[in-house]
């Protein structure tokens, strides 16, 4: 825009110089100062005293040779020639403000063109890029349902044979042998549910009802114990009544996972504090802690934050899409070497309020 309108105030100034060229010649019989529809000008002499203006605005600088001002523009040409005794003329025009309306309209369109260009050539490079990602997700997926289907024979048989036995038959040594059966068998088991849960019975139809939550953990907590046990790990239960309106077999998951972690990432001789209330339950471990950085990470499907410890790193996963399902409220609190605290609050009206 500058440097179109500076052409035309270039010629309208030459223009202007031939006129005062002319009035020059002819004075004093002509006075009449040359003026033009097209554009105002002025001239002033070499002291920059007004001679003659026909300008909006009489606030001119004398240090620009082009400028914008209110809505106005201004050229300033020097006069070698002193016509009419003027060393400075200037001319001005009205800024025109279509040419903004078409920059902005073209930047408008050109923008979005570049940028939908760039889109479709970020959507092929990142479809590009994750794809390897994608093909280990999607064979991953695909064991872990592979695997499920093969479990349940086997460790069900195993469980039940293990609970037949008649423990007093047998000499010491052998109960201790089928003791870590019972806990490798369990451990499976464990893992068995989550499977299942992620490949089936989340997409089942959730059967509500109302859950007696200190008796499930009472339950859960003896189910573990011989696991708890191998660890040395030891259970320290608070738990006050209270029920919670939800699908059973979730909400078995939820404790299910909580304290398997627990025990899984605790210390050998630490300890497992679940308190139980009328709206919340806490379960904390006093094991090897969460970088804090990596809190955040925790509930991230395949996210396991000890190499040495087995599980796909499925379980708090499945927690927090159930927590998020009954649009619970879960929090974990943890200290690195020192422990984990996780706390599940119930919402108004998932509780009994008896």
């Amino acid at each position: 825009m500058y440097s179109n309108q500076r052409t035309t105030l270039s010629n309208y100034a030459h223009e202007q110089i031939q006129q005062l060229r002319r009035l020059h010649r002819d004075f004093p019989q002509k006075t009449d100062y040359p003026r033009n529809p097209e554009f105002r000008s002025a001239i002033y002499d070499i002291e920059r005293s007004k001679i003659f203006s026909t300008l909006k605005n009489q606030n001119i600088y004398f240090n620009k040779a082009f400028y914008r001002k209110n809505g106005m523009i201004r050229f300033m040409m020097y006069l070698d020639d002193y016509y009419l005794g003027a060393k400075y003329l200037f001319i001005e025009i009205d800024e025109d403000k279509e040419w903004y309306s078409r920059v902005m309209m073209e930047i408008f369109t050109l923008g979005t063109i570049i940028l939908i260009v760039f889109a479709i050539f970020g959507l092929f490079f990142v479809n590009l890029f994750l794809r390897p990602m994608k093909n280990s997700m999607v064979l991953l997926d695909d064991f872990i349902k592979d695997t499920t289907h093969e479990l349940n024979t086997p460790i069900s048989a195993i469980l039940a044979n293990v609970e037949m036995m008649d423990l007093t038959v047998m000499e010491e040594k052998n109960r201790k042998k089928l003791a870590r059966i019972n806990i490798a068998a369990k451990t499976v088991s464990h893992l068995y549910q989550d499977l299942t849960y992620l490949t089936l019975d989340h997409n089942r139809q959730s059967k509500d009802e109302w859950i007696d939550l200190k008796r499930l953990i009472e339950d859960r907590v003896e189910y573990f114990a011989i696991l708890a046990g191998s660890k040395k790990v030891t259970f320290d239960l608070d738990l006050n009544y209270s029920t919670i309106f939800i699908d059973g077999i979730k909400i078995a998951r939820v404790i299910d996972n909580l304290i398997s972690n627990a025990i899984k990432y605790n210390k050998r001789g630490g300890s497992i504090k679940i308190t139980l209330r009328k709206d919340y339950f806490i379960i904390k471990d006093s094991g090897i802690g969460i970088e804090a950085e990596k809190v955040n990470d925790v509930f991230e499907r395949y996210t396991r934050f000890n190499s040495s410890e087995g599980g796909f790193g499925i379980g708090l996963n499945i927690v927090k899409s159930i927590i998020d399902e009954y649009s619970l409220k879960i929090s974990v609190d943890s200290v690195l070497k020192e422990g984990t605290s996780i706390r599940v609050d119930f919402l108004k009206g998932t509780v009994d309020d008896k």
